[in-house]
């Protein structure tokens, strides 16, 4: 089955099919809110288990990545070299409106919609509108 790529696993909220009934299980997490992986430490709740084994790192002591602007530090370059990138000097994206300046073009768009007051994530239960789509992920939890 996998070889042919039958999506033969479908989701009854949305109808997007997955190849593995385990995926679909994993994506039913995103209609019902579910987050059964909470981390031992601080107790924050992860959809996924390789989400958890990620956040756990942050919870160790062990960060030899430090920001040369800000003292923060950081247990994996990823994170670290897109954090320093947030200290650039040189923002390559500027607010037409208000000129504030974004290192990347995806935290424009986002901040555009406090002049425009767009809201394009709605809530399908509700119909609360938020201008981020975290807002709404965090939204929905309530109505569980």
């Amino acid at each position: 089955r996998c070889h042919r790529r039958e999506h033969s696993h479908r989701c009854a909220d949305c109808g997007k099919g997955f190849v593995w009934a385990s995926h679909l299980e994993r994506h039913r997490r995103v209609h019902t809110g579910e987050r059964p992986f909470p981390c031992s430490s601080c107790g924050e709740r992860f959809t996924q288990k390789a989400h958890l084994l990620q956040h756990r790192k942050t919870h160790s002591p062990e960060r030899p990545y430090k920001c040369g602007d800000c003292g923060k530090r950081f247990g994996e370059a990823p994170p670290f070299l897109a954090h320093q990138r947030g200290h650039a000097a040189h923002k390559s994206y500027t607010c037409g409106d208000c000129g504030k300046g974004f290192a990347w073009a995806s935290h424009l768009e986002r901040h555009h919609r406090v002049h425009t007051g767009e809201k394009p994530f709605e809530c399908s239960e509700c119909g609360e509108a938020f201008s981020q789509g975290s807002h709404l992920a965090k939204h929905r939890r309530s109505h569980l």
